[in-house]
């Protein structure tokens, strides 16, 4: 489920008179690690008499260096992107064994290349005192990267702050608030300071209204939102760079779209460049707009009553055309139990049987049928047989009239597959030959059965040498439970 946004960014410079711009650096474009689904990216720039060249900065990040030929007393850029908005988890990502708590030691190759984002700077005493109280011994590091990010959301509020640059860290920590900018930065040094590498991030925040309110907690945004944010990235081995934003104390999803990523925050400014000559009077406007252009129906925003009328009406054409071919469908569902107080173990997660699977879907289908089917029938019976497994899996059927007829009259006919049986092949052939009787059919008819003798003959002759069917290495304990028993009854004997 996607929704296909359009968002708009134009930065307007204006002067009073016309001005000679140096070259413009312009780091407005998702960085080539963005996990958000990119559909379109344009850039417009005005002056349109202008050249432009696509760059790579050192750290990969795309920037446009743009260079004017004659003088403007207007410099404007537009940026537009459409993107999806699928659901991202943060934590999709695999960490290497030496990384798994924290504090780890990089390897010396791996440290070498990420040396600029060791480089500690800006400290200060309340840093130090800050990061003096974080103990990371023998912690997991994904949990303790999420407290972290967590514990500075908590210290920090957040401001607006439309000064240039970026606070010191000490200055942050002594105000106790700081733009996004700010705390990213903050959370850069702290990382580095407990030898964790960690790079500078600005890029776009995106930011929808909820389909519907939270129930345990903020619901988000009032409205469809998106700006330039800031962030900070962490780098662990095997994972790579993992986004956490302390403003929000979440980390980066598929809202977060990265556009510059440096080891410091002069490096990864939208927009870097002045003009040339004598100081002129100038004015800075922006504006940031997110529009939603496509969205799948989900659960939270299903279909309009419109919708929904010509899913039923196309419905209605393709059965009319299946009865005019006469063609028949059937419809098979496989519910699957999840235990409301045992739903880590394997039976309710991967295997196909376990020590309470067949009682409680016995349970389940006996309370079926006494609600929606009474004087029904209820069959348990053998169900799919899948490629590799020795026996075929259980299935229970409940089968009633629409008209209220009883199907079965006494239930204590039937077998309960909860209380042991002692039927064998000649009970078989005898309940074979009055059903015969009784519905008027040759008893000749009557056919016995045997195991495929074949089969089990390939199957001793491909077990290895010191594999004996009785007393067998096979891994699969009913593989073995049966081919022990059907060597020891013999593979001639009737079965049923």
């Amino acid at each position: 489920m996607a929704i296909r946004i359009s968002l708009r960014h134009t930065t307007e410079y204006a002067y009073e008179k016309p001005v000679r711009l140096s070259p413009q650096l312009v780091r407005l474009r998702p960085a080539p690690h963005t996990r958000t689904p990119l559909h379109q990216y344009s850039l417009k720039v005005s002056p349109e008499n202008h050249f432009v060249n696509w760059q790579q900065d050192p750290f990969g990040n795309h920037v446009a260096r743009l260079v004017f030929a004659e003088p403007t007393s207007r410099f404007e850029i537009d940026v537009s992107v459409t993107a999806d908005l699928v659901t991202i988890n943060p934590f999709d990502f695999f960490i290497e064994d030496i990384a798994q708590t924290c504090p780890f030691q990089y390897p010396a190759q791996l440290r070498k290349e990420l040396a600029p984002y060791f480089e500690t700077t800006d400290g200060g005493s309340l840093l130090d005192d800050w990061v003096a109280t974080v103990d990371a011994a023998g912690a997991p590091t994904v949990d303790f990267l999420v407290a972290l990010n967590q514990r500075l959301e908590r210290d920090i509020g957040y401001v607006i702050r439309m000064e240039p640059g970026v606070q010191k860290p000490e200055e942050t920590l002594r105000l106790g608030k700081g733009s996004c900018r700010d705390s990213g930065w903050l959370l850069v040094q702290i990382l580095r300071r407990l030898g964790l590498a960690a790079r500078f991030v600005s890029g776009y925040l995106v930011q929808l209204r909820p389909d519907v309110e939270s129930l345990d907690g903020p619901s988000g945004a009032a409205e469809d939102f998106t700006d330039l944010h800031a962030w900070t990235e962490v780098f662990v081995p095997g994972a790579g760079w993992i986004g956490l934003d302390p403003t929000s104390g979440l980390f980066a999803g598929e809202g977060h779209i990265p556009l510059a990523c440096t080891p410091d925050p002069v490096s990864a400014a939208p927009i870097t460049g002045s003009y040339l000559g004598d100081p002129v009077e100038g004015s800075f406007h922006y504006r940031n707009e997110v529009t939603r252009i496509h969205e799948d129906p989900r659960v939270t925003f299903p279909y309009t009553q419109a919708q929904w009328s010509r899913v039923m009406a196309l419905g209605k054409r393709i059965d009319a055309t299946l009865d005019d071919g006469d063609v028949r469908l059937t419809m098979g569902g496989e519910p699957t139990f999840v235990s409301i107080d045992d739903m880590d173990t394997a039976q309710w997660n991967t295997a196909a049987l376990g020590e309470h699977k067949l009682e409680r879907a016995t349970i389940l289908l006996r309370r079926l049928a006494a609600r929606w089917a009474p004087g029904g029938v209820l069959h348990y019976g053998q169900g799919k047989w899948y490629p590799g497994e020795p026996l075929p899996r259980w299935a229970f059927g409940c089968f009633w009239r629409e008209d209220g007829g009883v199907v079965w009259r006494d239930p204590a006919l039937l077998a309960d597959p909860d209380k042991q049986r002692d039927a064998n092949a000649m009970l078989a052939a005898r309940f074979t030959d009055a059903l015969a009787s009784k519905l008027g059919i040759d008893v000749d008819n009557a056919i016995p059965g045997h195991e495929d003798g074949l089969y089990y003959l390939w199957k001793e002759g491909s077990l290895p040498i010191n594999a004996d069917v009785l007393d067998s290495k096979l891994r699969d304990p009913l593989e073995r439970r049966r081919l022990r028993r059907l060597f020891d009854r013999g593979l001639d004997e009737v079965v049923g």
